[in-house]
């Protein structure tokens, strides 16, 4: 099997019918397979795919296990030598999973590859990111990241202003298309089920990077991302739940001296978008601004009574009625 495609589900019936026909459609010259692991939906999801694609594998949770947990389940059950991670709300562009898979054969240094990942009107929907550090987030929380095209010193983000038409090593690649070496990906052991949801192939990709390997992007293979078909619905709950894997992340490749670093900028740059809206709002009352204003409220709260030890220790944060995603983990050991 040279190819296992493993999509997680969680109620995405408006969507998973398109990417998986897309695969179908634009995928014949190589022997792969599509596994789909289902987090539980309760919108036919299931049902539908069995009736119209009989060849999909079909992993059922029973619960919404999350983006890393719910991934490992299709991981486990992967052939292929090669193990792709797909988003549902994607589609395959110009059989540009053979094209992947063809780059990769020939770069044997690389363990994880990224592709082109376009909007649905066809715009660059850039997808690589640089490995999270403190000055990258200092930087964009003073909103200094254009001034990264005068000077380095001010380059979170590398990738800024990049088309995506070379080929480059890249930090890593937004999981909603990233391909693996089934072996280096099952001998890290997947994605780290501490995170719930958000850094999860962030932190997979570090450590593909500290394993010896390196990522590579690859621009002539494209697909079109969605994006945010399934997490649009509890925009206050996810941002929290954003933080809570940013901290994880954070104590985990870079202590809790990094963990406190990272909340005192977040705290920060929250701040400032907290007032720069604030004062916006004066002239504008938009619903939708009036949401972001108490999304960032409920987050300045939030970090303010965090107390990092206890958090990694035993999982204990401040109760504002924003419950986990998930029940928390203990983060006893950092720098793996």
């Amino acid at each position: 099997m040279k190819l296992s495609i493993v999509i997680i589900c969680w109620n995405d019936l408006k969507v998973i019918a398109n990417c998986v026909n897309s695969i179908f459609q634009q995928t014949k010259k190589i022997d792969f397979e599509v596994i789909v692991s289902d987090n539980g939906s309760a919108d036919g999801s299931v049902e539908y795919l069995r009736e119209h694609f009989p060849e999909v594998r079909i992993v059922e949770n029973g619960a919404n296990l999350g983006f890393a947990k719910g991934n490992n389940a299709g991981i486990r059950e992967a052939r292929g030598q090669y193990i792709l991670i797909l988003n549902p709300d994607t589609v395959i562009l110009d059989h540009a999973l053979e094209k992947l898979v063809a780059f990769a054969d020939t770069h044997p240094e690389a363990g994880a590859f990224g592709c082109r990942v376009l909007n649905p009107d066809g715009s660059f929907q850039n997808p690589a990111r640089p490995i999270p550090t403190v000055s990258g987030y200092l930087v964009s929380a003073l909103y200094l990241r254009r001034l990264g095209r005068i000077s380095e010193a001010f380059a979170s983000d590398v990738y800024q202003g990049w088309a995506g038409h070379s080929e480059r090593t890249i930090g890593f690649q937004s999981g909603c298309c990233i391909l693996f070496r089934g072996e280096l990906l099952k001998r890290l052991g997947g994605f780290d089920e501490r995170f719930f949801y958000h850094f999860e192939e962030t932190d997979l990709c570090f450590r593909v990077w500290k394993s010896g390997s390196s990522i590579l992007f690859y621009p002539g293979a494209e697909i079109t991302h969605l994006g945010g078909q399934s997490v649009g619905r509890f925009p206050i709950k996810f941002a929290l739940e954003t933080y809570r894997s940013c901290y994880r992340f954070f104590y985990k490749h870079y202590g809790m001296r990094g963990l406190v670093r990272i909340r005192r900028v977040n705290l920060l740059g929250l701040g400032l978008r907290y007032a720069g809206y604030k004062l916006f709002s004066q002239f504008n009352r938009t619903e939708a601004l009036q949401n972001r204003l108490k999304m960032y409220a409920v987050a300045i709260k939030w970090n303010l009574r965090l107390k990092p030890a206890e958090f990694i220790n035993s999982g204990k944060e401040p109760n504002l009625g924003y419950e986990p995603l998930a029940p928390p983990p203990r983060m006893v050991e950092n720098a793996v």
